[in-house]
């Protein structure tokens, strides 16, 4: 069941994205070397984990406690020394280690929590699944000097985000 390409359960009600969606994903983040990540849906950690192997340091936030407790002891176990995690409500993203070369989002919401936006560094990505459940689509967003500009790349299937979610309608551009 493990080295199936589909998501998996891990508890809580919660599963991992399968591994293709977590590669594709790292990829269109887009990272520059020595990038400072926010990862926001903490979950198994996996993908924390696929985000510390090209980035400086990895900030991850997620609001299920018992999973967050169990990600930072296996990433601790693993060796990973560049990953801090967090409990909390992601939608507000980590302000103490703002700003971000990239964030990715590995939650649904119907829109792009605006607090997230606020904390991408000039030219910096965020990527995440966005819409109803069932019809998400895989969202990027990159700040440009004028603002945001917004592209869905593919159709996907998300847990919902959950907890205080502000939130902010993009034009596509």
């Amino acid at each position: 069941m493990s080295y199936e390409d589909r998501p998996l359960p891990i508890g809580c009600g919660q599963t991992i994205s399968q591994p293709y969606v977590v590669a594709y994903m790292t990829e269109v983040l887009r990272l520059p070397e020595r990038a400072h990540v926010l990862e926001v849906g903490t979950g198994s950690a996996y993908q924390a984990a696929v985000l510390a192997e090209i980035a400086e340091q990895v900030f991850s936030v997620g609001i299920v406690p018992e999973l967050v407790i169990r990600a930072a002891e296996l990433l601790g176990r693993l060796g990973y020394r560049n990953v801090e995690t967090a409990g909390g409500d992601g939608s507000d993203g980590w302000p103490e280690k703002a700003p971000y070369d990239g964030i990715l989002v590995t939650a649904a919401a119907d829109r792009v929590p605006e607090a997230l936006l606020d904390w991408l560094k000039p030219g910096a990505r965020l990527v995440m699944p966005v819409g109803p459940q069932w019809q998400q689509n895989l969202v990027v967003v990159t700040r440009t000097g004028a603002g945001w500009r917004k592209e869905s790349v593919m159709s996907v299937c998300f847990v919902p985000m959950t907890g205080r979610v502000r939130q902010v309608e993009l034009r596509d551009e």
